[in-house]
């Protein structure tokens, strides 16, 4: 291609953007939506807000390491600088055949991210990144270098310039400008410097030798030593503050091999299986963890049926009943905080809304008690993946030195989603069966956002990743460690990378945990996008059928002991497991469910309505064992006395048709303070209510039954407490979020269609010259421009606002004029639209060539 038939080279961001095409228009607009929010008028806004701090440091924070090495070598480059100068501070003189292969995918995602323009003879850093990367003594640069032989003299006389020249052995100079650009020519000639550096003293590389590196900045006193003072007068230190000395930025090169950085990364540190295991092992392990996890959160909400915990003023639970939850859960206190806060992210717990306000189950509870389990747990990691809500936060502060409690306000953290999902597509990229180092899937993290406090071990996204380890092994997504196939499947990840039998990849252990060959390099990692949410929906149910088959049965049968106990082998049916609640206490729990029977437990059976024949036909009916003769008794004698006395409301009273039992309860000591007094052989009145004289009287070993108004035994049942309908709570997103399809689509056309308005070329002498700025012209004038527009067929650009106030510029063809309107094709929308000439600011006829 000749010169001429070269395109021009952009001359400003705005036109390096109008050189995009759609495709690559609406990528940037993906990785930047605060790009369009709102919308801009043309291409020129959007650069504008392109170049903001606020959206530039956006930017810059979701960079790799290695494409922001690349953004902070090209703020320490000539501006604009040419590849091969990024190059060679990218890879130095040995050229690193790693750096040249990774280094045109890191400044192309600059491009795209419009952080950088320009061909590459010509790149330009944009001046608001140049600006937050450059190095200053306010803020260094990561690169450690300084600043520029031009920038450290900027404020030094011209006799001491002479001198540095004079000392370096360089001609003088008639002024300034040329002797630091002599001096400067000096530093980046390669040979010449390595000419001046083999007469200085060793002592005096010793102190370039630590300055190299970074920071470039040292102090010296009034009367510097000879290894300082031979440094200095040859411009290889200059003074940049009484007391202060710098390296400067061509110097430090020079010395570090043409290096930018003293470890360039262009390859991401890869995810180190730490163990494999059988897949079949990871699956059962993950399915069993699945069923725990669906037992947890209905044994939380069983708790809770009655009303929960009351809610704190300030929203949340207090840390005594975060602690009794863990105790009724068996799981450390951090664990109860995870289950809790799943619940409540998967709508199935929330506050009441009463007075005295609660927390409680919610309909969307019964719904997903009456689903089968493997959709059950599918609804809690649905919930689960996009949630903002971080319970590994509680017991934290906050800001205000607040403590952050569970179900409160203060926990939810935007980057939790981003973070967990990529966690899991970490684990997706290794062999089947192999779990991660840890360690290494953070540092694979902290490469992909170093921007982000990754500098510390214990910065957000490290323990985000942390406990998204922890929490999919609670939750069964994962199986000691490494992803299950279910799990797998939840992502809508591809199959596990295949192993190589040669023994390039792990070979079959022997038992799960085995150590894997020194030799092994995981496969290349799955780059996984977080599913749409009808995307998600298919996934979850794929993974709902691949954890079915792994579930175990719910049983219908127990099996008695004559110890008055109930082994349950394996989950039970629904109405069995809620029968046996309400008759046995649950003693122990794990592989197998141990009930025990007690007076107490099969008096509250009778309490619910149940009968002792009721209760015997159950037993005989689910147990696979005969039903023991000790337990026969005990419902029997229960059975006997139950309802023998009726407690009802006097302020209370008691009644037996035996007087001689009352006569008991009068005489025992332990009836003093229920203040008992006879009022007929087969009456007593006491002073306490009816619920305390019951709970009293079965202290004192009785089994009183409550009685109506009417005289019939009150049949005492759980009270389900539910909450009105309530939806869960919405994740945080983090800043704007990411446009679908069709929003795209519409900004893109605004946005061409705004930037037609604004560049289309004017008739000399009949538009304002200032960009952006509307036409302006009489109601006479404009009137007769627009007719003999019709006439002729012509384009004009108008400035219009519409009903809302909202100034914009159209190019149109009017078509007819008439009752005050003008009948136009709108260039700029694509359509024909009528607009009323009063709200027309003005016209201005196009340019002849105008296209």
């Amino acid at each position: 291609m000749s010169t001429e038939d070269r395109p021009a080279a952009p001359r400003s961001l705005a036109e390096a953007l109008r050189g995009r095409d759609d495709v690559s228009l609406g990528a940037l607009l993906r990785s930047r939506p605060d790009l369009i929010t709102p919308v801009p008028t043309d291409l020129t806004q959007l650069a504008t807000r392109a170049g903001t701090r606020a959206s530039v440091v956006r930017a810059l924070d979701r960079l790799d390491r290695f494409t922001l090495q690349t953004a902070q070598a090209l703020a320490v480059a000539a501006d604009p600088a040419t590849y091969d100068e990024l190059l060679g501070l990218m890879a130095g003189d040995d050229a690193d055949p790693a750096v040249a292969q990774a280094l045109p995918h890191a400044l192309g995602v600059l491009r795209e991210q419009a952080l950088v323009w320009g061909g590459d003879d010509r790149l330009r850093l944009v001046r608001t990144a140049r600006e937050l990367l450059a190095p200053s003594p306010q803020h260094p640069s990561p690169t450690g270098l300084g600043p520029t032989v031009q920038e450290a003299t900027a404020g030094m006389s011209p006799g001491r310039i002479q001198e540095i020249v004079t000392a370096a052995g360089l001609p003088s100079t008639h002024d300034s400008v040329s002797a630091v650009t002599s001096l400067t020519e000096l530093f980046t000639d390669r040979r010449r410097m390595a000419a001046l550096l083999t007469e200085a003293p060793a002592d005096s590389l010793d102190v370039l030798e630590r300055l190299v590196w970074g920071p470039p900045y040292g102090q010296v006193t009034a009367d510097p030593a000879p290894r300082l003072r031979w440094l200095l007068d040859r411009g290889l230190l200059l003074p940049t503050a009484p007391g202060t000395v710098v390296l400067p930025r061509e110097v430090a090169l020079h010395l570090r091999r043409g290096l930018a950085h003293r470890t360039p990364e262009p390859v991401p540190p890869a995810v180190e299986a730490a163990a494999v295991h059988r897949p079949q092992v990871v699956d059962s392990t993950a399915a069993g963890q699945a069923y725990t996890a669906l037992a947890t959160v209905e044994e939380l909400l069983k708790d809770w049926d009655e009303g929960g915990p009351a809610v704190l003023r300030a929203g949340g639970l207090s840390v005594r009943d975060l602690k009794r939850t863990a105790v009724a859960l068996d799981v450390p206190e951090p664990v109860a905080a995870f289950w809790v806060e799943l619940a409540y992210a998967a709508g199935l717990i929330a506050p009441d809304g009463e007075a005295d306000e609660r927390y409680a189950a919610t309909p969307a509870y019964d719904e997903w008690r009456e689903l089968p389990a493997a959709e059950r747990w599918s609804r809690l990691v649905t919930a689960w993946l996009p949630a903002t809500r971080t319970a590994g936060l509680v017991g934290g502060r906050d800001a205000k030195d607040r403590t952050l409690s569970a179900l409160g306000p203060g926990l939810d953290r935007s980057a939790a989603p981003e973070v967990r999902h990529r966690v899991l597509a970490l684990l997706a990229g290794l062999p089947e069966g192999a779990a991660p180092a840890a360690e290494s899937v953070l540092a694979r993290l902290r490469w992909e956002r170093p921007l982000r406090g990754a500098q510390h071990e214990d910065d957000l996204r490290s323990r985000l990743a942390r406990w998204t380890l922890s929490e999919a092994e609670l939750l069964g997504v994962t199986g000691r460690g490494a992803l299950s196939a279910h799990g797998r499947a939840l992502l809508g990840a591809p199959a596990a990378p295949a192993q190589s039998p040669e023994g390039s990849g792990p070979a079959a252990p022997s038992g799960p945990g085995d150590k894997l060959p020194v030799h092994h390099r995981p496969a290349p990692l799955t780059h996984l996008v977080p599913l749409s949410p009808a995307e998600q929906a298919v996934a979850s149910a794929a993974a709902a059928r691949l954890l079915t088959p792994l579930l175990p049965e719910p049983l219908d049968h127990v099996l008695l002991q004559a110890d008055l106990t109930a082994v349950a082998p394996g989950p039970l049916r629904r109405p069995l497991a809620d029968m046996l609640g309400v008759l046995a206490d649950v003693e122990s729990k794990g592989g197998a469910t141990v009930y025990r029977f007690t007076p107490g437990s099969v008096r509250r059976a009778l309490d619910a309505g149940q009968s002792a024949s009721d209760l015997h036909a159950f037993l005989a009916a689910h147990s696979r064992t005969p039903v023991p003769q000790p337990l026969t008794y005990l419902i029997d004698d229960v059975a006997r006395r139950h309802g023998h006395l009726r407690v009802g409301a006097a302020s209370a009273y008691v009644r037996c048709d035996d007087d001689a039992v009352l006569n008991e309860i009068l005489a025992d000591k332990r009836a003093a303070g229920l203040g008992l007094r006879r009022l007929a052989p087969t009456v007593l009145a006491a002073q306490t209510d009816p619920a305390g004289l019951l709970e009293g009287l079965r202290a004192m070993g009785f089994a009183p039954a409550a009685e109506s108004a009417e005289g019939d035994v009150l049949i005492t049942r759980a009270h389900a407490h539910r909450t009105p309908p309530r939806t869960a709570p919405e994740p945080v997103p983090e800043g704007p979020p990411v446009p679908d399809d069709t929003l795209l689509a519409a900004a893109l056309r605004a946005i061409r269609a705004g930037d037609l308005a604004s560049t289309a070329p004017r008739k000399p002498g009949t538009a304002p010259e200032a960009n952006g700025e509307l036409p302006r012209t009489g109601a006479a004038e404009t009137l007769a421009t627009v007719q003999a527009a019709v006439l002729t067929g012509e384009a004009l650009w108008i400035g219009y606002v519409n009903a809302e106030g909202a100034a914009s510029q159209r190019v149109i063809a009017p078509i007819r004029v008439e009752g005050g309107f003008v009948t136009a094709y709108d260039h700029t929308a694509d359509e024909v639209r009528t607009y009323p000439l009063h709200r027309i600011t003005g016209v201005a006829e196009l340019a002849d060539d105008a296209g």
